[in-house]
């Protein structure tokens, strides 16, 4: 039976107020995860009542990852809403353009070229197994390609209904503004967290043009649970400078604060990560990913949570004081 959460509206998608995001189900983001594992997660989610799932074609190898949220919820494909995300895994014969991150290993490759979005949606429709595409993202901004090119080509999705709202992920306040002047944008997604700022100029522009925001490693992609006392081998992470074993160590001792003030509170580090983002912003969904089904209803309880008055000027003063080793990975 699937419980009912708050919603939100990311522009004009209305979607459960904490989503899901898929990406630690495919090998090689957490280290090594069956298929089968991957789908209880994703139905219990679902059962928890999450109806935005947030995939890319570039998580694992060959579609991985859509190919699984696609088989996992083609029962309820009517009940959720699908984002997913192109131009990161590129096809053979497509020439990759570098995008600077902050990980041990430099730059992606992208391809954000107008020609190739339909054949990148297309390809996503076939592994998710699904007629329409509920929020379509370029994954990151081409160096290479004007945005506003990148995003007249899935304006064309649109209008042909494979496409039913525009997203955009890990841009400027002024690359949201010049995308939004060529087709509506419904949501932004960017690295937001506790350990991780939005950038405030972004945060105003959505605000100002009615753009919803979806906050990606809302939990410092698992530090925030409090639970991560060290990095596996193959483990994406083992690239985030944040996560070497000084910086993690470091970081820990830092966030002990935050940790007792959910102690207080009677609920998990997790949940009060994602209770404070929620709070920041009445158009913020946030998109944690688990692998584990009593993990993913415990994110997704903190969606009815709420923050009191007072724990949220604790909160302000603590992380206003607190400083995170490592970097930041964009």
């Amino acid at each position: 039976m699937t419980s009912k959460l708050p919603t939100r509206r990311l522009g004009g998608l209305e979607v459960s107020a904490i989503g899901f995001g898929a990406m630690v189900l495919s090998p090689g983001a957490y280290g090594e995860i069956d298929d089968a594992r991957a789908e209880r997660a994703l139905l219990s989610a679902a059962d928890a009542g999450a109806t935005f799932f947030d995939t890319s074609d570039g998580y694992g190898a060959d579609a991985h990852n859509e190919r699984v949220v696609g088989h996992a919820l083609r029962g309820r494909r009517d009940e959720v809403a699908i984002a997913t995300k192109f131009g990161f895994r590129l096809p053979e014969g497509v020439e990759p353009h570098p995008f600077p991150v902050g990980f041990a290993f430099g730059e992606l490759a992208v391809n954000a070229d107008p020609r190739y979005v339909r054949g990148y949606a297309e390809a996503s429709l076939r592994a998710l197994g699904t007629d329409r595409i509920d929020l379509y993202y370029p994954h990151f901004p081409d160096p290479q390609v004007p945005l506003e090119d990148t995003v007249g080509a899935v304006a064309e999705l649109v209008a042909d209904g494979l496409v039913l709202h525009l997203g955009l992920s890990n841009v400027t306040a002024e690359q949201l503004r010049a995308a939004h002047a060529v087709h509506p944008v419904a949501a932004v997604q960017t690295e937001w967290s506790m350990w991780r700022p939005i950038d405030p100029d972004l945060l105003a522009a959505a605000r100002e043009l009615g753009v919803g925001v979806v906050p990606w490693a809302p939990l410092g992609s698992g530090f925030l649970s409090g639970t991560v006392g060290e990095v596996a081998k193959g483990d994406f992470r083992e690239n985030a400078p944040r996560f070497d074993a000084a910086n993690l160590k470091t970081n820990h001792d830092r966030f002990a604060p935050v940790r007792g003030i959910a102690g207080e509170l009677g609920i998990t580090p997790a949940q009060l990560a994602l209770a404070w983002l929620l709070d920041q912003d009445a158009h913020a969904v946030p998109i944690p990913g688990s692998r584990t089904p009593a993990h993913i209803e415990e994110n997704l309880a903190a969606g009815s949570a709420g923050l009191p008055g007072d724990v949220r000027e604790r909160l302000a003063a603590v992380l206003a004081a607190t400083e995170v080793a490592g970097g930041t990975l964009l």
